[in-house]
């Protein structure tokens, strides 16, 4: 069985990381899709932010209409700042003897520049199949709703290309992405902070996020929905 795993925050999961999961799987053949909720990200701080459970939940309800997609806790069930090294190396513990090749770890073209300040990134590099996806440029609204980088990761550009589309970062020659696959899914300009933001407003989102996240994201009244 062939793996792949994009993880998160998901805070919400929301329909463009559901386009990404399926361009991922049909178009480079996996098997399986995990979304991986993280406990605590080693470089960012979330803003408001919701119950790990709630994150989990909202996770597991948006896989249950495709069989390829799967809700993985192993970062909340661990607990504490989530490493992906961690997380690759806890999956192929737990897939083994049903692994075809190594794990596919997909990520957002926005996170290039920083992957070497990651967590014993070289060996991940070598250990994973990495999976490039094109993510447009969240632009800054000011309201508050924004996450906040942390550390000295907030000092790298956070993305490979400028606002016109220029390459202002190149992986050509990099040790690091010498075996990178890349994927041209759907540039869809949409962010969970932008949904976050929406929702404390009172405006409207339910066709942003699965129909069963809409309908959890109501009945809890997370995120300032019960304004």
């Amino acid at each position: 069985m062939r793996i792949a795993v994009l993880g998160g925050t998901f805070n919400p999961l929301h329909i463009g990381h559901l386009a990404l999961a399926d361009e991922v799987c049909t178009s480079l053949g996996y098997d399986r899709l995990l979304f991986v909720p993280a406990f605590r990200p080693p470089h960012k701080e979330m803003a408001d932010s919701v119950s790990a459970e709630d994150r989990l939940e909202m996770v597991r309800l948006a896989c249950e209409d495709d069989p390829r997609f799967v809700a993985e806790s192993c970062e909340i069930d661990r607990g504490g700042v989530s490493y992906t090294y961690d997380t690759i190396c806890s999956l192929e513990e737990k897939y083994a003897g049903q692994l075809e090749g190594k794990i596919g770890l997909v990520m957002g073209d926005d996170l290039i520049p920083g992957f070497h300040l990651w967590h014993r990134a070289e060996e991940l590099s070598k250990k994973c199949d990495l999976i490039l996806a094109l993510r447009p440029q969240e632009q800054s609204s000011g309201s508050g709703h924004e996450n906040a980088h942390s550390g000295g990761y907030g000092s790298v550009p956070h993305s490979t290309r400028d606002s016109s589309g220029e390459l202002i970062f190149d992986i050509a020659g990099d040790p690091l992405f010498k075996n990178a696959l890349s994927v041209k899914n759907p540039e869809l300009v949409l962010s969970s902070t932008e949904i976050r933001a929406r929702i404390s407003e009172g405006r409207a989102f339910k066709y942003l996020v699965p129909s069963s996240v809409f309908g959890y994201i109501i009945k809890r009244r997370l995120y300032g929905s019960d304004k």
